[in-house]
């Protein structure tokens, strides 16, 4: 009888605790809801974040706080949210520096696979090899010529060791026999103020952060690491066209909630992203960019987490020709 009985109040209070988690989901979100940006304010991660951001507002119907959190290539900010509550109201940014090239740059207090649930992968964006607008150079090939000229005498802005404009300087001196110094800044804003200003000779950066500054005349551009022409800029050179043939980098973009968060939250995550890269106005916004957006079934978390494991097989170990174990 007191077995029965203790049966019995387990299932009860089993049916409680289920039904709390279900209403919890149910009602998810009734708070606002932080956006972690593992980068400063007004860098391309930081641009693509608010973008989406914005369109999520509406769908979810709760505030989206934009929290900063710099530092060490992205793994401060990833590091927070790897600590953050799985309950749906921490996720953030996320890709394949944070998430793939990370994890052997540093020795992270956290697993790139194991600590996340994936939400959606957003965007990849080509990079833009780019200078200081007084640069003797006027092509890639003069820029080539005139760095091997000047060995360890010009100098490269990048985000920090991992960073992918420090691994694409790194593929650069391997591919064009060239040496330079590599200058490491805390984010895309810093290095590029001192490259308009003339402390740096040049450097590597996505398009959606370049091409303003290249439109107003702060910098120039020698080429885009893609195999074709970006649509928004088809007056910049692909690196074939250059002369640096299959030189290709387009980090990936993505979101990534704390390991643990309920599925069906991230259902509701993953939708609202989903529904914001539909958006005319966002993919609008997202072209002018040089972004390009991964087909809908690609938006999936299930193949975001495919994709990150095939990334980090591809970089890490397969041997290919792009491989990056020189950090």
């Amino acid at each position: 009888m007191q077995l029965r009985r203790l049966l019995l109040a387990s299932l009860a209070i089993a049916a409680i605790l289920g039904n709390a988690g279900t209403a919890a989901t149910q009602t998810y979100p009734s708070r606002p809801i932080t956006m972690v940006v593992p980068y400063p304010a007004g860098g391309s991660a930081d641009v693509f974040g608010r973008i989406v951001a914005e369109h999520m507002r509406a769908s979810l119907r709760q505030s989206i706080v934009i929290e900063n959190t710099s530092g060490a290539s992205g793994s401060i900010g990833v590091g927070r949210l790897a600590r953050a509550a799985a309950d749906g109201y921490t996720f953030g940014y996320g890709g394949w520096v944070t998430h793939v090239v990370n994890r052997a740059a540093y020795r992270l207090p956290y697993d790139v696979v194991k600590d996340f649930e994936p939400v959606s992968l957003i965007a990849s964006n080509p990079q833009l090899i780019v200078a200081r607008k007084d640069l003797p150079a006027k092509d890639l090939n003069e820029l080539i010529a005139w760095l091997k000229a000047n060995p360890d005498k010009a100098s490269l802005g990048t985000t920090g060791v991992g960073g992918a404009s420090h691994i694409a300087g790194l593929f650069f001196q391997k591919e064009t026999g060239t040496r330079f110094q590599l200058v490491a800044y805390r984010g895309t804003p810093q290095w590029t103020q001192d490259l308009m200003s003339g402390q740096i000779d040049f450097a590597f950066d996505q398009a959606a952060s370049a091409l303003p500054r290249i439109r107003a005349g702060n910098i120039k551009a020698y080429a885009v690491t893609a195999e074709k022409r970006l649509a928004v800029a088809p007056d910049i050179p692909t690196v074939d066209e250059a002369g640096l043939p299959g030189f290709y980098m387009s980090p990936w973009h993505a979101f990534f909630a704390p390991k643990g968060t309920p599925q069906d939250i991230v259902a509701k995550l993953n939708a609202a992203v989903v529904a914001a890269l539909a958006d005319p106005a966002v993919r609008q916004k997202f072209a002018d960019l040089g972004l390009e957006i991964p087909p809908r079934e690609q938006q999936m978390p299930e193949a975001l987490g495919a994709f990150q494991k095939a990334e980090i097989e591809k970089w890490w170990h397969q041997g290919s020709a792009h491989k990056v174990r020189v950090i």
